[in-house]
């Protein structure tokens, strides 16, 4: 490793500490053994039973954070708020059943998704449906169902929408997409509210007073309000207050135009969580007050009465709950130039399990969970087994310098779009999801098969 590169990440006082606000908060390691366990579960246990690489999710942490979301709206609104988990960051059977349980709604924005949700028997009235380019099959699918919001994102998906409701006599209500000309402090791909991207419809040029206008001459669609969505992984709100002031322009515009204020605002996620040591998530309860007061004084200083405030939090609910366990496989020492050095840990996962350090750079942190040590440390970088360069773990790691082939590694913090972005890259399969709680651990999505992918090939 090189010295600028060592000198930039600063080794940790201990390397068997496992930091709070990044690992899953049943996570702790024994004093008497040194091996970590979650909710009790032994990882050596947990590999032995379910194998590597896999996803390991804190059950309760989960239902904990959906119930702090939930409250802490409640509370900041006076009740006049609903949570919607979006689905895309994970989502299965039981986790749908769990939104159910805790008493959230649910964020879609596939066909697929929806399918989950319904087989998980969720009330369809209870499930809001996003996406950019959502088909013609997915928009009937929607209407047939009973979806209680449907977030339109473009003209042509106007008039179809509209199309498929009144041949099926029901009058879909909807939200309209903007973009607001935010940008939120995060990667160029997951900044989603400056002008240059897919999503929805400008405020500046007329596109979204246009699409009101369209809506409230459309019997088959209700207009019930705005959606906003500025960006992911963000730690202030003072993207919101920007958000928000530009959302209530343009609610009073909306009001002169077509006569109505309109009952909803949905602001989006995008709240970060802590992948590393310098990250500062802000609680759910912190948010909620901020936010709220935000679109409160936005709407006074504008003369609107106060709308239903709806928020999408996915990474913030279920990205801190789990972990991926991998066990090492080989550790290579390379000579670089002028005499440095880097060491390559490789594990039995890598990009198909997670992609994010690929796609967005994104850091992440990791530990030897099957034992501890009093070895020095060592910079290393972490690594997948796939055939390609850019299969990077975790870019930089301190771990012991007596890690060996065999010990267990876990990486924190990857509950959201670990599997929900996995592939079968190499035709490698896909982990399985682990609950694990106080009383069990169990299989929610049993690892895929060799077997598996080859049904797929039918010539």
């Amino acid at each position: 490793m090189s010295s600028s590169e060592s000198g930039a990440f600063a080794v940790p006082a201990d390397l068997n500490a496992l930091a709070p606000h990044i690992w899953p908060a049943g996570a702790a390691r024994s004093t008497a053994t040194g091996v970590v366990s979650v909710r009790g579960h032994d990882v050596r246990e947990l590999a032995r039973d379910f194998h590597t690489p896999a996803y390991v999710l804190d059950e309760v942490e989960f239902r904990d954070r959906i119930g702090q979301w939930k409250s802490a709206f409640a509370q900041a609104t006076d009740g006049n708020a609903d949570v919607y988990y979006a689905g895309k960051a994970f989502l299965c059977s039981a986790v749908v059943r769990w939104l159910d349980d805790e008493g959230i709604n649910l964020d879609v924005c596939t066909a697929g998704e929806l399918a989950v949700a319904l087989r998980a028997g969720f009330e369809p009235h209870r499930i809001l449906m996003h996406g950019n380019n959502k088909s013609t099959s997915e928009l009937r699918q929607a209407v047939m169902a009973g979806v209680g919001l449907v977030v339109v994102d473009s003209f042509e998906e106007i008039a179809r929408l509209a199309h498929i409701a009144g041949e099926s006599d029901v009058v879909q209500s909807v939200l309209v997409r903007v973009t607001v000309g935010v940008e939120a402090h995060t990667h160029e791909f997951i900044a989603t509210a400056h002008e240059d991207q897919k999503f929805g419809f400008s405020l500046s040029g007329g596109q979204a007073l246009e699409a009101v206008r369209r809506i409230h001459k459309l019997p088959a669609l209700e207009l019930a309000g705005l959606h906003s969505h500025i960006g992911s992984q963000i730690f202030s709100t003072d993207g919101f207050e920007v958000a928000a002031h530009r959302l209530a322009e343009f609610l009073v515009q909306v009001r002169d135009v077509c006569g109505v204020e309109l009952p909803l605002l949905d602001l989006g996620g995008g709240l970060g969580i802590a992948y590393t040591e310098t990250d500062e998530p802000q609680a759910p309860q912190l948010i909620a007050q901020q936010l709220t007061a935000i679109v409160s004084a936005e709407c006074a200083r504008s003369g609107l009465a106060m709308p239903r405030i709806l928020v999408e939090p996915g990474r913030a609910i279920a990205g801190p709950t789990t972990m991926t366990l991998y066990e090492v496989g080989t550790i290579k020492t390379v000579e670089l130039d002028d005499g440095l050095s880097r060491t390559y840990v490789s594990v039995d996962g890598g990009m198909s399990d997670n992609i994010r350090p690929s796609l967005y750079d994104a850091d992440y942190t990791c530990s030897l969970v099957s034992r501890s040590s009093t070895a020095d440390p060592m910079l290393v970088r972490v690594v997948g087994k796939h055939c390609e360069t850019g299969d990077v773990v975790v870019k930089q790691a301190w771990l012991p310098a007596d890690l060996a082939p065999g010990d267990l590694l876990a990486v924190a913090a990857t509950g959201a779009y670990g599997r929900s972005m996995a592939s079968n890259y190499n035709h490698v399969p896909r982990p399985p999801v682990v609950a694990v709680s106080e009383d069990s651990a169990r299989l929610i999505v049993r690892r895929e098969t060799v077997e598996d992918i080859l049904a797929l090939d039918v010539d």
